[in-house]
């Protein structure tokens, strides 16, 4: 990795201060770490500036201190003194969350938004219904969905243990999926323990062409191929397999918008029980 591009270089994660945004706080906390990057922790409510109570916003040194990353009763500083990241918190009034993130995104792009779901294998609902899947419309990046109820995920809240074994790659013959298998693959690099298995799946009767698979001693290639519904088929292949992640490209810079509303990317976020990151074709 050291010669490519970073996998990331800015993450956004907006937070309500719910359990389920705690989660997915875990995980963009993580990716700022393993990839140095800059995190921006942005939440939109009522109150702005000093009428904010910032000892809401997750703790980002102590979480750092209970993963043992840092001392005990480490500085601020110590957060981009000794592990290069740079965080900023902010807060901005508005009584809409989804266009003020998404404004928020426009005036400052970022790389990677990691936003929370309620969303599990049984409970399709999103956090206050549709709002994660309407923040990422048309904001160009990837976005990390991370189901607060999952019974699977990547990174540990509590102690900050990274658990990813097993990687989904759905493909079909409309979109190219070389994007998600290249970031699949990075993914695997970059936090995977030397034994991570990413499996591309197609539901038909063969599998499409695929770009070239690369070799590494970090992780193994598998494809798959399953029948019948495709979001039926792509869960059940992921319940299988016991994913921690779901990699999907969706459709060029609209990520989650009108070009793939009710298709099957957007479905199986509504159901995954793991986290899913959805890769923007031309990435």
């Amino acid at each position: 990795m050291k010669t490519r591009p970073p996998l990331v270089r800015s993450v956004l994660h907006t937070t309500d201060f719910s359990d389920a945004s705690a989660r997915a706080f875990a995980h963009a906390l993580a990716i700022s770490v393993l990839r140095q990057s800059k995190l921006t922790i942005l939440h939109i409510g009522k109150r702005i500036g000093g009428d904010v109570d910032w000892d809401d916003f997750p703790q980002v040194r102590r979480t750092l201190e209970r993963w043992k990353l840092l001392e005990p009763g480490s500085p601020t500083s110590a957060v981009l003194d000794e592990l290069n990241v740079k965080v900023s918190k902010r807060a901005q009034r508005g009584f809409n969350p989804i266009r003020a993130t998404r404004k928020f995104l426009e005036d400052n792009p970022h790389d990677l938004v990691v936003l929370a779901t309620e969303g599990s294998g049984n409970r399709p609902d999103w956090l206050h219904r549709s709002d994660a899947e309407a923040i990422a419309r048309g904001s160009g990046a990837m976005t990390l969905f991370v189901p607060g109820g999952a019974a699977r995920g990547i990174v540990s809240l509590e102690n900050g243990d990274l658990d990813l074994k097993n990687i989904l790659v759905p493909v079909d013959g409309n979109l190219d999926g070389a994007a998600a298998i290249e970031f699949a693959r990075r993914t695997a690099e970059i936090i995977g323990d030397g034994d991570v298995v990413i499996t591309v799946f197609h539901v038909g009767l063969q599998m499409p062409p695929l770009p070239a698979l690369p070799e590494g001693e970090g992780w193994t290639w598998q494809t798959s191929l399953g029948q019948g519904e495709p979001v039926e088929s792509i869960l059940a292949e992921a319940e299988k397999l016991q994913a921690n992640l779901i990699v999907m490209t969706t459709n060029g810079r609209d990520t989650l918008g009108e070009a793939v509303l009710g298709s099957t990317t957007e479905r199986v976020l509504r159901r995954a029980g793991c986290p899913v990151l959805a890769v923007p074709g031309g990435r």
